[in-house]
């Protein structure tokens, strides 16, 4: 007999390793690598701008903590109430859009994204994009026959989402706009939406995006700066070329938790949109690939968690797994490849690693959502069993 396990073994040893565990454990250990790292990265600045070098990682635990809360409500949750709930979630994500644009909303570097709340900002577009995949996964399960075989049925939640995406043009928060138009859209493709209804919209959405680069400069100097940031490094490429030199000093290992240069005012947002590119600086390749892996562990587990959802017959909670686990894995993938130079500069934060705290509390709202999903289909399954009982097969009894 060939050694090592047999092939039953080895498929049991496979399925112990549950979606759910691997889905927390992730989420716990970025959100542990992001309160580090902030405290790494914005200590200089916040003794230079606020007199308190430990006003953001104090923040920034704050944020946890709460996000921490309101991850344990949303598991509480049943998703019974997020699928009755989807007209209200629409409003709501509409309403927060809307309001940002009047005099409640704060500019800062020229965009106007924050509500001012006491002690923080909340940004609404993180609070939109998850109101916006709720009402959207509802609809998929309401409207699916519709939706697999109409033009019309394919077309309406494009209107709803359109109202939105031009919400967040106005602000201007482009780059969450690409996140939540892809997550949406790969929602209902994962629907089942053949995908020959995509290609007019996939070159409509190319034609728009061309226009909002072309119409708007300081995106069209970013586009530029991207195809060759050293050409212009100290103005409109500053800030690729700044973060690409932390990658360059990282080397293998990196220099050190601490000893970043790079935090030290040359890298602009270094705390919060280019936070990778100071793990980069201080833990090198080999702390990059960690995240990384980090961010793939958790988003094949929020794929598996909406796989078994839909075969437990859960078609609600699938569609709606699928939604949030895109939205985390885009934003993740985009912040990441910008911080690389491999697309152009956006305002994207990381997801439960940046500091920010409506990034962070709904990234945590998000995880929350994912193990109720799972925990429900686990509910579910059991009911299953206790109700058939144990099957036979050839006189052997097996579960």
């Amino acid at each position: 007999m060939q050694a090592g396990l047999s092939v039953p073994a080895r498929t049991q040893w496979m399925g112990e390793i549950q979606p759910l565990a691997v889905l927390i454990i992730s989420s716990i250990a970025l959100l542990i690598i992001g309160v580090v790292m902030i405290s790494s990265a914005s200590m200089d600045m916040a003794v230079e701008t606020m007199g308190n070098g430990y006003h953001y990682v104090i923040r920034q635990l704050m944020f946890a903590a709460m996000g921490s809360m309101l991850a344990l409500v949303s598991v509480n949750v049943p998703m019974a109430w997020w699928e009755r709930s989807g007209w209200l979630l629409l409003g709501i994500g509409l309403l927060s859009l809307i309001l940002v644009l009047t005099p409640l909303g704060r500019t800062v570097n020229g965009s106007t994204r924050w509500i001012p709340f006491g002690l923080f900002n909340v940004q609404v577009s993180e609070v939109a994009k998850l109101c916006l995949i709720a009402y959207l996964a509802g609809y998929v399960v309401r409207r699916r026959d519709e939706l697999l075989n109409t033009w019309s049925g394919f077309l309406k939640p494009l209107v709803v989402l359109g109202v939105a995406s031009a919400l967040l043009v106005i602000q201007p928060d482009f780059g969450a706009t690409v996140v939540l138009v892809s997550a949406a859209a790969g929602m209902i493709f994962l629907s089942g939406v053949r995908l020959s209804r995509f290609v007019p919209l996939i070159a409509t959405l190319v034609v728009l995006g061309v226009v909002l680069v072309l119409t708007q400069p300081y995106r069209l100097k970013r586009v530029v700066s991207y195809l060759d940031p050293w050409k212009d490094q100290f103005d409109s490429g500053y800030q690729l070329t700044q973060s690409l030199i932390a990658f360059g000093r990282g080397e293998w290992t990196g220099v050190g938790l601490g000893n970043s240069i790079q935090k030290l005012f040359f890298l602009p947002e270094a705390h919060t949109d280019f936070i990778f590119a100071i793990i980069a600086e201080e833990f090198g390749l080999l702390g990059s690939l960690i995240v990384l892996a980090l961010f793939a562990a958790l988003v094949v587990a929020g794929f598996v968690i909406a796989r078994r959802a839909e075969k437990a017959g859960m078609p609600f909670g699938a569609c709606f797994a699928y939604g949030i686990t895109l939205l985390i894995g885009l934003q993740a993938g985009i912040n990441m490849a910008v911080a690389t130079g491999l697309l152009p500069t956006k305002g994207l934060t990381l997801p439960l690693v940046s500091y920010g705290g409506s990034s962070l509390m709904i990234s945590c709202v998000s995880i929350g959502i994912l193990a109720r999903i799972e925990m429900e289909r686990i509910d579910k399954e059991k009911q299953g069993t206790n109700k058939t009982g144990p099957r036979k097969r050839g006189g052997a009894r097996y579960d």
